[in-house]
């Protein structure tokens, strides 16, 4: 049966429509640092309040972070065989259920429980919105609109760890999880009243299970998909690494309020957003790879720069840089590791395909985070060697597993 106008969008939306598209998809992709960057100023405070070490409050950052990769390795095949409208509107709707619950968490264990039924249910968003850029976009085109939405979304670490700072001089952590609920909701009517289905039933992945299970297979033997996969989760990964440490060391050991760590982190953020902006700028000029390849190289230097700055003493006129560099580089990496992940896959399992990359980039970051606690608060090391290790490994799997591929654009 053909899709109504209503149901589908088969071309690629006009400029009204597509800074339309934007809006949201931003949005909605920028659920990830919203779950984790608004309270990241309050960790210090929650470790107190519910009388738990820094190790084990970092936990729910993991487990948000294991939601979001888990949901998406789910969200991402149903919207394959469902379409993108469906399985995105649950999501959202569960997210902001579950933001709520988390505001009443009576204890770090149900915290982490509730966390990670957050995170599980914004991964539909997260995985879905790329999946709709692939339906629209291929090539230099996607990564040019991956670059747009890191414009969009990037608004959401330069103001979440912001507005969670000043907020927690009003109220407690708890309050954070309330305005996620806020912003959740208004997520839900933005979805529903502005964004039309992107994948008609005629393109759809029917297979069942079994289908899904070969695509990922199938995915997973590609040594170039894997590559780029993992070259930008790893990359990704070393910034959940500085997301969860840096709150304990910028504010524990070099003694900032939670205000000025918040400012610290905005300012990173944006970095994040103006590299996006270059690579987006310079897309179709340049190929992707010599971009992703520039936000590589600029990680890995920022990761060996931090550990000197730690090892040399240097204290935060030697951190702060480095951990810039560190950060700013995910506005490179992502957009153009992803469209090249992506690009050339049909339609139909882009949902799929989605869903392997953002496993690589929440998965590692699960694991990582809680690395960097492992020696209490007082040091930062832990952190200083954790992003130093995932920015080398990012480089050297993408120098390896992508040899010799020459995609076009």
């Amino acid at each position: 049966m053909p899709a109504t106008a209503s149901e589908t969008i088969e071309a690629a939306p006009a400029q009204a429509g597509r800074l339309r598209l934007a809006l949201i998809l931003g949005a909605l992709s920028a659920i990830g640092p919203l779950s984790i960057d608004m309270y990241l100023p309050a960790l210090p405070k929650l470790t107190h309040d519910l009388s738990a070490g820094p190790s084990l409050v970092q936990l729910t950052l993991t487990a948000c972070l294991v939601g979001l990769a888990v949901g998406q390795v789910v969200a991402g095949p149903l919207s394959d065989a469902w379409g993108r409208r469906r399985p995105l509107l649950a999501g959202v709707v569960l997210y902001t259920l579950a933001s709520l619950l988390c505001a009443v968490a009576p204890s770090v264990p149900m915290l982490i429980a509730l966390r990670l039924v957050q995170g599980a249910a914004g991964a539909a968003a997260i995985v879905i919105a790329r999946a709709i850029v692939r339906d629209l976009y291929d090539g230099a085109e996607a990564a040019r609109f991956f670059s747009l939405l890191m414009l969009v979304n990037g608004v959401a670490p330069i103001a979440a760890p912001v507005i969670g700072g000043q907020l927690l001089r009003l109220t407690s952590w708890r309050g954070v999880f309330v305005l996620i609920a806020v912003i959740g909701a208004l997520m839900v009517a933005a979805t529903w009243g502005g964004l039309r289905e992107t994948l008609p039933p005629g393109a759809r992945h029917t297979g069942g299970p079994g289908s899904t299970l070969r695509t990922f297979a199938g995915l997973f033997g590609d040594r170039v998909f894997v590559g780029y996969a993992l070259s930008g989760g790893l990359a990704f990964a070393a910034m959940f690494a500085y997301i969860s440490g840096s709150p304990f060391v910028v504010q524990d050991i070099y003694g900032l309020s939670p205000q000025a760590f918040s400012l610290i982190f905005a300012v990173n953020a944006l970095g994040i957003v103006a590299a996006g902006q270059v690579s987006g700028r310079l897309v179709g000029r340049v190929r992707l790879r010599t971009l992703l390849t520039a936000g590589l190289v600029m990680s890995l230097a920022g990761g060996l720069a931090l550990v000197v700055a730690i090892e040399a003493g240097l204290g935060l006129p030697g951190v702060l840089p480095a951990l810039f560099l560190v950060v700013s580089a995910i506005g490179l990496i992502t957009p153009n590791a992803t469209a090249l992940a992506l690009t050339g896959r049909p339609p139909a399992v882009a949902g799929s395909a989605s869903a392997l990359v953002g496993l690589g980039q929440f998965v590692i970051g699960g694991v990582a985070a809680p690395l960097v606690g492992v020696a209490g608060s007082g040091t930062a090391v832990p952190m200083g060697a954790v992003i130093a290790a995932l920015t080398a490994a990012a480089f050297l799997s993408y120098v390896t597993l992508t040899r010799g591929h020459r995609p076009i654009g």
